[in-house]
C-alpha cells in the first residue's frame, strides 16, 4: 500500500516538473503555466513601478496592492512547487529529495525565485525596519531569463568569459589608479580643492574612462589635459574589450544552440538518418532560411514541388484532400519534393509566426553529385518509399506529393 502511494505521489511530481520545467514538452498545460508566470512577472514589475509615482499611487492603490498579493501567492506557490519537484531534475536524480531542493534554493534560479517573495514576507513582518527590501521586488524581472533563450545564452555567455571579465576590470583599475595618480600630481598644485588626494584623482580617471565626463573635475594646466587626453584614448579601449568578448561569446553561444536544433532536425530526416558528421554538415551548409506570418501559405496544392522544408520555430498545418495534419518545431515536410519534379498534393499555411529552413531540390543534386554515398542513400530512400501513400503525423508529406510517377525509377 505503501508503495503504491510512493509511486502515485512519484507520478504527480513527475507531471509537475514537466509543467514547470519541461516547456513545450510539458504540452498545452505546461505553456499555459510558463504564460501566467511571464505574465505575472511583467505585471508585477510593472505594479512596483508605477507605484512609485505619487499620483498614480493615489489613484490606483488598491489595484498595486492587489496585482502585489497574487504576485506573492503566484511566486510563493511556484517556489513550493519547484522546490517539491527539484528531486525530478536530471542532475539531482541520484540526490535525496532533501538534498536536491537545497542545490535548487542555493542555484541561481532558486535565489531569483526566493528574492521575488522574501522582500515582501520580510516587510510584512517588519514594516518599519525592512521597508528598504520592498524595493527588490523588481528583480523579479530576473525570472524571465528562465524562459528565453536569448537571456539565458547571455547569461551563459558572460559566465564562459567571467575570467576575461575580471581581467578587463583589473586592467580598468590598474589604468584608473595610474591616471588617478598622475593627475593628483599634475594637477594637485593647481585645484587643490579638487584633486586633493589620490582617490579624488582616481575618482575623475573612473569618470573619464567611462566616457561619462561629469565635468565636476577639469584639468586646467596643460600636462593635465595630456594626461586626460591619453586617459579618453584608453578609456575606449577598455571599454571595447569587455563589450567585444561579451558579444563575441554571445553570438558563439546562440550559433551553437542553432548548429545543434539544426542538426538534430536534420539528422532525424530519414533521407538523411545514419550519415556522419561530415555529410551531415555538408546538407546544413546548403540551407537557407524563410520566414512566414500566421496565415501566410507556403505550398500551395498543384505548384511545383521544388524544396524541402524544416521547422526551427512556430506551427505549420498541412491539407491535403481528406485531412489535416499540424506540424511543429523539429518536424520537416516535403522531402521526396526534393529528388523528383512533382506538384503538391498538400497546402501548407503557417499557423503562427513560422521560421523554416528550406533544402531546394537543385542543392540535393549537387549534394548527390558530391557525395556518391548521400547519392546512393537517397535513391535507396526514394526507391523504398515510391509506393507508398501515408501522411506522417511525426514526419512530413511523403509520397502524397508525388503524382503521375513510375513505382520503379533507378534515377531515384
Amino acid at each position: 500500500m505503501k508503495s503504491r502511494h510512493t509511486a502515485t505521489l512519484h507520478t504527480w511530481r513527475q507531471s509537475a516538473y514537466e509543467l514547470l520545467e519541461g516547456g513545450a514538452s510539458g504540452g498545452r498545460a505546461g505553456l499555459f503555466v510558463q504564460a501566467g508566470i511571464v505574465a505575472t512577472v511583467v505585471a508585477s514589475v510593472l505594479g512596483v513601478t508605477l507605484s512609485s509615482v505619487a499620483s498614480l499611487a493615489d489613484r490606483y492603490g488598491a489595484v498595486f496592492d492587489a496585482i502585489e498579493m497574487i504576485a506573492l501567492v503566484v511566486f510563493t506557490v511556484e517556489l513550493a512547487f519547484r522546490l517539491w519537484v527539484a528531486a525530478e531534475h536530471p542532475l539531482h536524480r541520484h540526490m535525496s529529495p532533501a538534498r536536491a531542493r537545497l542545490k535548487f534554493l542555493l542555484s541561481p534560479a532558486g535565489l531569483i525565485d526566493l528574492a521575488a517573495v522574501l522582500p515582501f514576507w520580510l516587510a510584512f513582518v517588519f514594516p518599519s525596519e525592512l521597508q528598504v527590501l520592498v524595493i527588490l521586488r523588481v528583480l523579479r524581472l530576473l525570472k524571465l531569463g528562465r524562459y528565453s533563450p536569448a537571456m539565458r545564452a547571455l547569461l551563459d555567455a558572460i559566465y564562459q568569459e567571467r575570467l576575461a571579465l575580471v581581467g578587463c576590470f583589473a586592467l580598468l583599475i590598474g589604468v584608473a589608479l595610474i591616471a588617478g595618480t598622475a593627475m593628483y600630481l599634475i594637477e594637485h598644485d593647481a585645484q587643490p580643492d579638487k584633486l586633493a588626494s589620490i582617490p579624488d584623482g582616481m575618482w575623475w580617471a573612473i569618470v573619464t574612462l567611462g566616457t561619462i565626463g561629469y565635468g565636476d573635475v577639469v584639468p586646467v594646466t596643460t600636462g593635465g589635459r595630456i594626461t586626460a587626453s591619453l586617459t579618453i584614448f584608453m578609456g575606449l579601449i577598455i571599454l571595447a574589450l569587455p563589450i567585444g568578448i561579451i558579444s563575441s561569446a554571445f553570438a558563439n553561444d546562440i550559433h551553437r544552440r542553432n548548429f545543434v536544433v539544426t542538426w538534430a532536425m536534420v539528422a532525424r530526416v530519414p533521407l538523411f538518418a545514419g550519415l556522419d558528421a561530415a555529410q551531415i554538415s555538408h546538407v546544413m551548409r546548403l540551407l537557407r532560411a524563410q520566414r512566414f506570418e500566421a496565415g501566410a501559405i507556403i505550398a500551395r496544392r498543384g505548384e511545383p514541388a521544388h524544396s524541402m522544408y524544416f521547422i526551427s520555430a512556430g506551427e505549420v498545418e498541412i491539407h491535403t484532400r481528406d485531412r489535416t495534419v499540424r506540424l511543429a518545431g523539429g518536424h520537416f515536410f516535403g522531402e521526396v519534393a526534393v529528388l523528383r519534379k512533382a506538384r503538391r498534393s498538400a497546402t501548407v499555411t503557417a499557423v503562427s509566426t513560422t521560421s523554416l529552413l528550406v533544402l531546394d531540390a537543385y542543392d540535393v543534386q549537387v549534394l548527390m553529385e558530391r557525395e556518391p554515398l548521400i547519392a546512393e542513400r537517397i535513391r535507396h530512400t526514394a526507391r523504398e518509399r515510391v509506393g507508398e501513400d501515408v501522411l506522417e503525423p511525426k514526419g512530413d508529406i511523403v509520397t502524397t506529393e508525388i503524382e503521375d510517377v513510375p513505382a520503379r525509377d533507378s534515377d531515384g
